[in-house]
């Protein structure tokens, strides 16, 4: 007996390009107390959507997708990622002793200053690769909503941290 349905296609990109890549600074807290020291990552970021193919036979332009995600971690490179929604970690805006505004950051009895300009305030419980990955995506689908392209089925975002030590956010059921 002979199996007569017809294959049904799926349709997906996937873009993984040296232009998103970016250096920047970072600590995590793990075990609840715990607070690592402050330190840097040549993070490389990849994407993949799905999704049905729209009047030009595409999931997403690849240009678009590719511009936008290209100004996305370029808004990230060479930058102090602090992450906002910790419970612990405060983050506070305040004028330096040089009148430039400056980021104090405090967990427990330690305690950073930052030029503000050097910041990126992240809605974040942490910074970890997975919630960096989720904020990407994030912003990716922002950016291309604002491109008028359409809405993948499922986007995955990966942030490499490391040369194969690599966070995913799977995004599913946009």
């Amino acid at each position: 007996m002979s199996d007569s349905r017809e294959p049904t296609p799926s349709y997906a990109i996937r873009l993984d390009k040296a232009e998103f890549t970016f250096c920047a600074a970072h600590f995590i807290t793990y075990a609840g107390d715990v607070c690592e020291p402050l330190h840097g990552h040549n993070y490389r970021v990849a994407v993949e959507a799905e999704g049905p193919l729209d009047e030009n036979s595409y999931v997403l332009d690849f240009i678009a997708t590719r511009d936008s995600l290209a100004a996305i971690t370029r808004g990230l490179d060479h930058r102090m990622l602090l992450p906002t929604e910790h419970p612990l970690i405060r983050v506070e805006e305040t004028t330096g002793p040089l009148g430039g505004a400056e980021m104090v950051v405090t967990f427990r009895d330690r305690r950073w200053v930052f030029p503000h300009s050097d910041c990126v305030l992240l809605p974040l419980a942490n910074t970890t690769a997975e919630l960096l990955a989720c904020w990407i995506g994030e912003q990716l689908l922002a950016a291309l909503a604002q491109r008028g392209e359409p809405t993948p089925a499922r986007l995955v975002i990966e942030v490499d941290e490391c040369d194969g030590q690599v966070g995913f956010c799977r995004l599913e059921g946009l």
